[in-house]
């Protein structure tokens, strides 16, 4: 008798994902909600026309397993990227305060002409980050292996 494979047989993966349009980037809006990041890991690379943040993500999609399995929830270090972008502007943060660490809230983006825009990063404290774009192009790379959340607790948001 063969039994076929559970969700739970298969190795966890880094999340890899591409966000091209609003819907995509919704996603990988999800995926980033409550990471964390000190202001020292924002890159802006004009040249290059590149922004990233290395953050600390939660891992929502983990949450289910961790409470079924009776263990911590986690979070992983991942690389939040934007490409295609020509500005970088803030609100509420000083960027001269290196360790201070940022929260994100929520990705989204304000259309404006031929398929250009600014993406938004609204931070928690009334902070955010504004990147105008020719397009949308932004992707979200886990690059460690998760590991136990500090807090051992899922980020709550008071409604």
């Amino acid at each position: 008798m063969t039994q076929d494979a559970s969700f739970e047989d298969g190795a966890e993966k880094p999340i890899q994902l591409v966000a091209v349009d609003a819907t995509d980037l919704g996603v990988i809006s999800g995926f980033v909600q409550d990471a964390v990041f000190l202001g020292s890991e924002m890159t802006w690379l004009p040249a290059q026309r590149r922004f990233a943040i290395l953050c600390n993500r939660f891992r929502w999609e983990d949450v289910a397993q961790a409470k079924a399995r009776n263990r911590p929830v986690e979070r992983v270090r991942s690389i939040l990227a934007f490409e295609d972008v020509t500005k970088v502007l803030s609100q509420g943060i000083d960027p001269q305060q290196k360790d201070t660490v940022l929260s994100v809230l929520t990705v989204h983006f304000e259309p404006t002409e031929d398929g250009a825009g600014r993406l938004v990063l609204t931070l928690a404290g009334d902070g955010a980050i504004g990147l105008d774009v020719e397009c949308i192009n932004v992707s979200l790379q886990d690059v460690t292996r998760p590991y136990i959340a500090p807090s051992k607790h899922i980020p709550h948001h008071p409604e």
